[in-house]
């Protein structure tokens, strides 16, 4: 490694020291990207009220004009849906029957531009995203 200061390295920082510009603050930009996205956590709600927060919700956000919604609705490891002989294994976990609501409700589809699944650190299989149209 070089740990010679070019003459025109010089030049340059010095021009920065005595000019008014400023560096971007990395934390501003990190909390303006974090305001256009919600979290919303379903976990140890019914059918019922989930479909109900999820409608509220993206209708509010949509308003707010966020970008990003992250649902997390769980994997159903936890569902007492399996001791139920009369109640389907996969469509009452909240996992597949939250996405099919949606796509389900006109209203609501006219507010999205895409649903797609959660990466990892958002949740993974136990997630999906909502992005919304601009208002």
């Amino acid at each position: 490694m070089n740990n010679k200061i070019s003459e025109k390295d010089k030049k340059n920082w010095e021009e920065f020291l005595s000019s008014d510009q400023k560096l971007p603050d990395k934390d501003k930009l990190k909390t303006e990207t974090t305001k256009k996205t919600r979290l919303l956590d379903l976990h140890g709600k019914t059918l019922d009220e989930a479909n109900h927060t999820i409608e509220n919700f993206i209708k509010k956000s949509h308003q707010d004009k966020i970008q990003k919604l992250i649902i997390v609705t769980g994997k159903g490891l936890h569902s007492n849906n399996e001791k139920d002989p009369y109640v389907s294994k996969d469509l009452g976990i909240l996992k597949y029957s939250i996405p099919e609501f949606v796509k389900g409700n006109n209203d609501l589809m006219q507010l999205i531009s895409n649903i797609s699944e959660a990466s990892i650190k958002d949740g993974g299989d136990g997630a999906f995203y909502i992005f919304l149209k601009k208002k």
